[in-house]
């Protein structure tokens, strides 16, 4: 049984990454809804993982979520999505929301050309789940992809506009420019945080299409045309004079309590995702998935 449209909302990342996703989704959802965000930062990065470690990485996930009794999950890591989406939609009882789908939405509207890039983690990459997901719906597109692997730890370091961040984005993207590419997609929820760099190195005739927005509102309309999308003022709103916050909750102007959680000691967390969503997040909550 799902817990309706009173439940939380989900998002799942491997690290701070989804974050792109969680101030996607605060931008379009109703205020009153709730998020409950889990990193994963004791094990991060997936992307240089097996599949059968993702995926059971993904299932312990999946039971954190419903122990706090989400309502739909949103898997905010293209490794997850490419991987071990298909588990965790048989594990949850909601719906489950990942990135590549709406991402690949997105990149099939904008692009003139149809030659487009992805870059992304090595497992993503193999996969090849961005360049069939984009053929299914562009026949006729070319699909260059490139595996970007230090990206992630940079971006969960806070080193995304340093010589060191600089070096990688030119090694990585040397010889994309030179395919004739209009379109890019940062296939890693990590990859927005250093979008200022990839963008400067790749240069500013192809444009840098990332998943966060797609996602964000793919979820918007998934759980309106379900009946669970709250309302102001609806069933399960917040109610006036609630629970005070704990410090490991922020709290917006409509008193909704957003928790956030990590697997490994939070202060870079804290540290880089407050900066990166323009506020304090106050202190973390650190908790064991594999208990």
């Amino acid at each position: 049984m799902t817990p309706g449209r009173q439940g939380a909302i989900g998002v799942f990342d491997s690290g701070i990454g989804g974050l792109t996703v969680y101030k996607a989704l605060r931008a379009v959802l109703p205020p009153d809804e709730r998020i409950v965000y889990l990193g994963d930062t004791a094990r991060v990065p997936y992307g240089s993982k097996s599949e059968a470690t993702v995926t059971h990485y993904a299932l312990e996930g999946a039971r954190f979520f419903a122990a706090r009794g989400v309502k739909a999950l949103v898997v905010a890591c293209n490794t997850m999505s490419a991987l071990a989406l298909l588990p965790l939609r048989r594990a949850m009882a909601g719906p489950v929301i990942g990135v590549i789908e709406p991402g690949a939405e997105a990149v099939c509207r904008v692009t003139r050309s149809g030659i487009v890039g992805v870059i992304g983690t090595s497992a993503t990459i193999r996969s090849g789940a961005y360049p069939r997901a984009i053929l299914d719906r562009l026949p006729g597109a070319r699909v260059v992809a490139r595996a970007c692997p230090l990206f992630v730890p940079l971006a969960e370091e806070g080193w995304t506009e340093n010589d060191v961040a600089r070096a990688a984005a030119a090694a990585y993207l040397h010889g994309l420019r030179d395919e004739g590419l209009d379109t890019l997609v940062l296939g890693c929820t990590h990859y927005p945080l250093l979008k200022r760099v990839i963008g400067e190195t790749i240069g500013p005739q192809v444009r840098l299409v990332d998943s966060a927005e797609a996602t964000a509102d793919a979820t918007r309309e998934l759980l309106q045309g379900q009946g669970l999308l709250r309302g102001a003022g609806g069933e399960g709103a917040a109610p006036a004079g609630g629970a005070a916050s704990t410090a490991s909750d922020v709290v917006d102007a409509a008193g909704v309590e957003d928790h956030f959680y990590v697997t490994d000691p939070e202060e870079l967390f804290h540290e880089v995702g407050s900066r990166f969503l323009g506020r304090p997040m106050g202190r973390l909550e650190q908790v064991d998935l594999t208990e």
